[in-house]
């Protein structure tokens, strides 16, 4: 007689079941996902980024980019690639680079690209005369977004989560669904509020403070930062 045989289908979030066939030779053990780790999985990654993020700098930052540039859909777009990509790649790219460049050079990348940031955003809007200047500006606020998301998460909270997060669930898809849905039910009202108060106050003030939160930032960085192993 055959001797038993098992298949298993290992989970880190599942249950296990018992199946024979028809003659009971064979006895099969798998391991189907339990719907409620899964829905755990999501719904902590979101509670805990939403949660993170109110009153955090990427918040603020959301607020004065949508009161900067008045184009809430391509910042929106922004800070959700920026996520997406951040959060996906956290512990690659956190290994990768502390493996590439030591932490005084990361320190002074970041600072470097936050002052820059502060100098830049100082310069007067152009008029957007035609279709081509509005569609280079629109790609140029969601090149902006993107580039300054990425880099003040960089070592931020939310991303130190997101690696937590995944060590417990052992579902990285899952988690990074929940920690970008965190993100944009922190930052995407602050974008629309941001949007609508631009109407109401002067754009020299609007940029001015922008600057300053950037450099801000920047200047903190240089004294704070401390890259974080992943």
């Amino acid at each position: 007689m055959a001797k038993p045989w098992q298949f298993r289908r290992l989970s880190a979030l599942g249950e296990t079941d018992e199946l024979s066939n028809a003659s009971g030779a064979a006895t099969v053990h798998c391991v189907w996902p339990d719907r409620r780790k899964l829905m755990e999985a999501i719904l902590v990654a979101i509670g805990a980024v939403a949660l993170a993020e109110m009153g955090d700098k990427t918040q603020l930052l959301a607020f004065l980019l949508a009161s900067r540039f008045k184009k809430p859909t391509p910042i929106i777009l922004g800070i959700l690639v920026a996520t997406i990509f951040n959060h996906s790649l956290a512990s690659a790219l956190g290994a990768w680079i502390t493996h590439v460049f030591s932490p005084e050079v990361i320190k002074w990348i970041i600072v470097g690209s936050f002052l820059a940031m502060a100098a830049w955003i100082l310069i007067p809007d152009k008029g957007d005369d035609d279709a081509l200047k509005n569609h280079s500006m629109r790609f140029g606020v969601f090149g902006v977004t993107f580039i300054t998301f990425f880099l003040a998460e960089m070592g931020d909270k939310t991303q130190i989560a997101t690696v937590a997060l995944t060590v417990k669930y052992a579902t990285p898809v899952l988690v990074v669904i929940g920690t970008t849905i965190g993100m944009l039910i922190a930052d995407v009202p602050a974008v629309w509020i941001g949007d609508k108060l631009a109407q109401k106050i002067p754009v020299k003030l609007i940029r001015i403070a922008s600057a300053v939160l950037f450099a801000t930032i920047g200047i903190l960085a240089a004294f704070e930062y401390t890259p974080t192993e992943l």
